[in-house]
C-alpha cells in the first residue's frame, strides 16, 4: 500500500479535544532545517558576505561544476536571447498567455495610499514599491519557468524598478519566461551562495531589497539566515496537497492529483481526507496504475510511501475542521457542495473548488500565485503577491494647536512608561507659554 490509512470514528469528531495521536503527528510540521545543513549554510553565507565573487565562484564550481563565462556568471542579453530562442514556439505562447492571466489577477491587489486629516493632525500611509528584488528559480535537473512568471509578475505589477534572477543551470524555457516577465538581469548561480550574493551584493551581483521564490533546503536555510539584512517571502518547507473527497469523487482523478504533488520531491506531502472508506482502495489502485507511466515515478513513489496518508473521517465537517488545523499549502475539494464548503476553510494557501480545478491549473495558468505558505504557515501567511513588493511609510504632521491638544496625553503615557524625555519633547515646545 502506498497510502498509510488512518480511520477516525465518532471519537475523532471535530468537536472532540483532538483527533488522535496519528493525526496530531500528521499536523505537526516544521520548516526548521537539519542542524548540519544550517551550520553548513551559515558557513557559506558568511564566506560570500566576506569574500564576494571569489567565494561564489569557488562554491559554484564545487557544488554545480560551473565556471563563469567571460569572467561572470551573468547571462548577457545576447547569450540570453540565443538560449531562450531554442524554446518551442508553442511553449512560449503558453508562457505568454499564462503571464497575462497572472498579471491580470495581481493587478487587483494594489493597496492604496491614504490620508487622515483631522483637527490639525495629518497622518498618511504612503505605499511605494521596492527598488530592486531578487527571484530564486530552481534549475539544474528541474525546469521551472512557471516560477519565473509567478515571482516576476507581481513584482512588475507592484512597480519594482529592477528584477534580478538567479538560477542554477538556466534552461531555454526558464530564460524565455524571464523574457516574457521582463526580468532585468539573470545570473546562473544557485544554492545558498546565490541567496547570499543577492543579500549582501558582490562586485558583479547587485544587492537586493528582498529575495523571493522556492528552493531546496539549502536555499530555504540561507533565506532564514539572511533575513533581517534583507527581506524574504518565507522559509518554505516541502510542498503539500490535501484533498477532501466524498463518495461522489473520481478516484482516478484524485490519484492523478496526488501524484502531481508527489512527483515534485521525495519530501512532498500527498494527503487525502475522505468520508468514503471505499474510495481509499480505489485511489490506491489508480496510483499503482498511473505510476507505471510517470517519468518521475521513483520520486513520486518515495513521496507516497514516506508521506502519503489517507484519513477516513466520519463527516465532511470533520474533514474541514482537520484541514483548518493542518493548514495545507494546496487544498482540493472534491465534494458535491464544494463551493459552499470552501467558505468554511480559513487556513489554506490556495483552495481548488470542485473536480475540474486541479492544483496544476493553479501552478501554471489560473492567475493566483503558486508561491504559497507551507508547513502549516497558512494559519497566518498568504500567497506571494503585489503586497510583498511594496512597503508602507507613515507620514505624521501636526499643527501647533493640535500638539497642544495632545500634549497632556503624551505626557501622561510617557510618565507611566518612565520615559521623561518623551514627555519633555512635547512640553518643551510650549515653555514660553507658561
Amino acid at each position: 500500500m502506498l497510502l498509510r490509512t488512518i480511520s477516525l470514528g465518532a471519537e475523532g469528531s471535530a468537536g472532540a479535544e483532538g483527533f488522535n495521536s496519528a493525526v496530531d503527528a500528521l499536523c505537526t510540521r516544521t520548516t526548521t532545517m537539519d542542524a548540519k545543513v544550517e551550520a553548513t549554510v551559515l558557513s557559506i553565507v558568511s564566506d560570500v558576505r566576506d569574500r564576494g565573487d571569489a567565494a561564489v565562484r569557488e562554491l559554484t564550481e564545487r557544488f554545480d561544476k560551473r565556471s563563469p563565462v567571460d569572467g561572470s556568471y551573468e547571462i548577457g542579453k545576447t547569450r540570453w536571447a540565443e538560449i531562450a530562442g531554442r524554446t518551442d514556439p508553442k511553449v512560449r505562447e503558453s508562457l505568454v498567455r499564462a503571464y497575462a492571466r497572472i498579471t491580470k489577477f495581481h493587478e487587483g491587489q494594489h493597496e492604496p495610499s491614504f490620508t487622515v486629516d483631522e483637527n490639525g493632525v495629518r497622518c498618511a500611509l504612503r505605499v511605494h514599491p521596492l527598488k530592486r528584488v531578487g527571484i530564486y528559480v530552481p534549475g539544474g535537473t528541474a525546469l521551472y519557468p512557471s516560477s519565473v512568471l509567478m515571482t516576476a509578475a507581481p513584482a512588475r505589477v507592484a512597480g519594482v524598478d529592477e528584477i534580478i534572477m538567479v538560477t542554477p543551470g538556466a534552461s531555454p524555457e526558464t530564460l524565455a519566461a524571464a523574457e516574457v516577465a521582463q526580468v532585468d538581469r539573470v545570473f546562473e548561480i544557485g544554492g545558498a551562495q546565490a541567496v547570499a550574493a543577492l543579500a549582501y551584493g558582490t562586485d558583479t551581483v547587485p544587492r537586493v531589497d528582498k529575495i523571493v521564490g522556492p528552493g531546496n533546503q539549502w536555499v530555504a536555510s540561507a533565506k532564514r539566515i539572511v533575513y533581517g539584512d534583507v527581506d524574504i517571502d518565507s522559509v518554505a518547507g516541502p510542498s503539500e496537497v490535501l484533498i477532501i473527497a466524498d463518495d461522489s469523487a473520481n478516484p482516478v482523478w484524485i490519484a492523478a492529483d496526488l501524484l502531481a504533488q508527489a512527483e515534485h520531491d521525495v519530501e512532498a506531502r500527498p494527503i487525502l481526507f475522505t468520508t468514503s472508506a471505499a474510495l481509499v482502495p480505489a485511489v490506491e489502485i489508480a496510483l499503482q496504475s498511473q505510476l507505471e507511466t510517470l517519468s518521475r515515478a521513483d520520486i513520486a513513489r518515495q513521496s507516497l510511501s514516506s508521506y502519503g496518508v489517507a484519513v477516513v473521517v466520519a463527516s465532511v465537517d470533520d474533514a474541514i475542521a482537520l484541514a483548518n488545523r493542518y493548514a495545507p499549502e494546496h487544498l482540493e475539494l472534491h465534494l458535491r457542495d464544494a463551493r459552499a464548503r470552501a467558505e468554511e476553510v480559513y487556513a489554506a494557501g490556495a483552495i481548488f473548488v470542485g473536480p475540474y480545478a486541479p492544483e496544476a491549473a493553479g501552478d501554471y495558468v489560473a492567475g493566483p500565485n503558486h508561491v504559497l505558505p507551507t508547513g502549516g504557515a497558512a494559519r497566518y501567511a498568504s500567497p506571494l503577491g503585489v503586497h510583498d513588493f511594496r512597503k508602507r511609510t507613515s507620514v505624521i504632521e501636526y499643527s501647533r494647536e493640535a500638539l497642544a491638544a495632545h500634549r497632556a496625553d503624551i505626557q501622561q503615557i510617557a510618565q507611566v512608561e518612565g520615559l521623561d524625555a518623551h514627555a519633555r519633547s512635547a512640553a518643551i515646545r510650549f515653555e514660553n507659554d507658561e
